[in-house]
Formats: structure tokens, C-alpha cells, sequence
């Protein structure tokens, strides 16, 4: 049984101004100093940290792959796979087996949730402006409409390694999935080539291999919606374990006193509403972390943890709307 506990939300800041205001590392101890890189893909902050390793071929390597991996996975870098498809006019597009795999998991997710979360949201997302530039106009529900009819997972045709869209108009977007993948990928980059404690932060993406030098845990800070950034809500201990958040604080604007979010329904087009104000999702891989989080947030915070609770390995915090704190029945809080 999860379980409901209340927090009032007054803890500790914390300022890490290299990592994102979704999830940081908090207290690295005094170890031998880190090796760290920071740079900019997939629209947000990325930082490696290696704890054991003093090998800067090995961070080359890991933003070599994050840039490749943009060329692949990005709806907005043109001759990308998935610009491709979406500009294929229906037509049969070759991928990478990177790509297929991702889109076959993008997949299985859209089929778990009947739709809920469906990776050619695309037509959808293009009408909203969630950038700190954004002028908060908010689409008409005709225009959603018009946009909805496009939606749908079946229209991603497979065949070996050509992938088109049975309606020309549908758009893929893997924002859901995306930097989970890169991140395994890392990872399994990293663990070849013997690195045992490193961190790499993908935005809301966090994923710890190992443990620190010492042993002990890595402590991953869970953002406190809308509060400064590095404003812990909560702190977890992990070892070896990926740790995403999704959060309606994290891309919005405000209007008329209501906040209006980039976690979107796909039955209506607008921001989903529910109780919920932040899903972490701690598990083994972050690709299934990164697209968890959004699922559970779309399945609202009883279909959400009821869905956490059936799956092995798997552990959930839900930050309610009321200051309360839902927890999956593995964590001890």
C-alpha cells in the first residue's frame, strides 16, 4: 500500500547553478575532485560527472553521442529521422536501429496507457507556446480539434527499418521518451569503459551509476514545484538508479489565474488537469523513467501509482496539489 503523508514544504536550498531545476545533486562529499562537463542539447542543461575516472575522451565521447543523438531523435533539426518522417508526406522514411528502438518503445507506452500518452502529439504541441518568451495565447478548442484529428499512435506504420505516417499531417514528438534513452545509452557507454561512479543530468533526467567513492549514496533533490531553482521538496538517497521528474512548473504561463502547462491531454488538447504537481519516478532504466512520468501524470495519482505498484523495480513520489506527498509503497520516506 503507497503511502499519503503531509509535507509543508520547508526545506533546505540548495544552489547547483550547472544542473536543472528539475532534479540536482546534493552533498559530494570530499572526495578527489570530479571531472564534469556541461553543454546544451535536447533544449536544456546536460552535465557528466565522473567520480573515478580522470579521462576526458571518455566525457568526448558522451556529448559526441548526445549530439548525434539530437540528429536523430529531434523533431526541430532538419534531415533528423524524425524531421524526416514528419516531412515524409506519408512516404516511407529509412531510420537508425536507435531511432526504431525508441519509436517501438514510444509505441508500447501509447498502448499501455490506450492513448493517454501518444508520441504524434506533434500537431498538438506546435499550437502552444511554453518558452519563457511565450505571449500565453491559448488555441482555440477549434483549432485543437482540427489538430486531435491527427493524433494517433496508429498511424506510425512500421516496416523493418522504414517508418511513414499513414496520415501525412500526424507529427511525431519523443519528448516523452527521448532523453531517458540517451541516457541509458550513456550509461552503458560509460559502464564499458569501467567507470563505476559517475552521474549523468540530463534536465529532469538524472541517472547515478554506482555510488559515490565513499560508498555512500547520491543524494538526488527533488525540485519544489514553483519555487526558486534548487528548492528541495525532498531528498532521496540513490545508488544505480535513474531518477526523472515531469512537472507542470517546469514549462507554463499564467492566465487569468490559471496555469496552463506543456503536460498536455491528448483527448482535449489542453494542459491536463488533475491533482498533481510533480511525478519522480525512481528506477533502473531512465528511458522508462522519463516516459513514467508523464504517463503517471497523465493517469492522474491513483491510476498513476496503482500502475508504479504493479511494476517491478519501479518507485514513485507524487507531489499533491495540497502540499501532500504520495509515495510508493518500496520507498521509506
Amino acid at each position: 500500500m503507497q503511502k499519503h503523508i503531509f509535507l509543508p514544504f520547508l526545506f533546505t536550498l540548495i544552489f547547483l547553478p550547472f544542473l536543472s531545476c528539475a532534479l540536482f545533486l546534493n552533498g559530494c562529499g570530499r572526495q578527489a575532485e570530479p571531472l564534469s562537463r556541461t553543454g546544451f542539447y535536447f533544449d536544456t542543461v546536460v552535465t557528466i560527472t565522473l567520480y573515478d575516472k580522470q579521462e576526458e575522451a571518455l566525457l568526448d565521447q558522451c556529448f559526441s553521442m548526445a549530439q548525434s543523438y539530437e540528429n536523430m531523435f529531434s523533431k526541430t533539426v532538419e534531415n533528423s529521422d524524425i524531421w524526416n518522417i514528419n516531412h515524409g508526406n506519408g512516404q516511407p522514411v529509412s531510420v537508425s536501429d536507435n531511432t526504431l528502438a525508441l519509436l517501438r518503445a514510444a509505441l508500447s507506452y501509447a498502448r499501455l496507457t490506450d492513448g493517454k500518452i501518444d508520441p504524434t502529439i506533434g500537431p498538438v504541441t506546435q499550437l502552444w507556446d511554453f518558452s519563457a518568451s511565450s505571449d500565453g495565447l491559448i488555441p482555440s478548442r477549434e483549432t485543437l480539434a482540427e489538430a486531435l484529428s491527427h493524433v494517433g499512435y496508429e498511424n506510425i506504420l512500421i516496416d523493418g527499418n522504414q517508418v511513414c505516417l499513414s496520415d501525412p499531417q500526424a507529427q511525431i514528438d519523443l519528448g516523452f521518451i527521448a532523453k531517458g534513452y540517451i541516457a541509458d545509452r550513456m550509461k552503458d557507454y560509460l559502464l564499458s569503459q569501467g567507470v563505476k561512479s559517475a552521474t549523468i543530468n540530463l534536465g529532469g533526467n538524472v541517472l547515478a551509476i554506482g555510488s559515490r567513492p565513499d560508498g555512500s549514496p547520491f543524494r538526488i533533490g527533488i525540485q519544489k514545484p514553483f519555487a526558486p531553482e534548487g528548492t528541495v521538496a525532498l531528498a532521496l538517497p540513490v545508488s544505480d538508479l535513474s531518477v526523472v521528474s515531469s512537472g507542470i512548473y517546469e514549462r507554463y504561463f499564467e492566465k487569468n489565474g490559471i496555469i496552463y502547462h506543456h503536460i498536455l491531454d491528448t483527448k482535449t488538447g489542453y494542459p491536463v488537469q488533475n491533482n498533481l504537481l510533480e511525478v519522480t519516478i525512481l528506477s533502473q532504466s531512465s528511458m522508462d523513467g522519463d516516459a513514467l512520468s508523464t504517463t503517471c501524470f497523465l493517469l492522474g495519482s491513483e491510476d498513476g501509482m496503482a500502475l508504479i505498484e504493479s511494476l517491478e523495480n519501479t518507485e514513485a513520489v507524487f507531489l499533491m496539489s495540497d502540499g501532500s506527498v504520495l509515495a510508493s509503497s518500496g520507498l521509506d520516506l
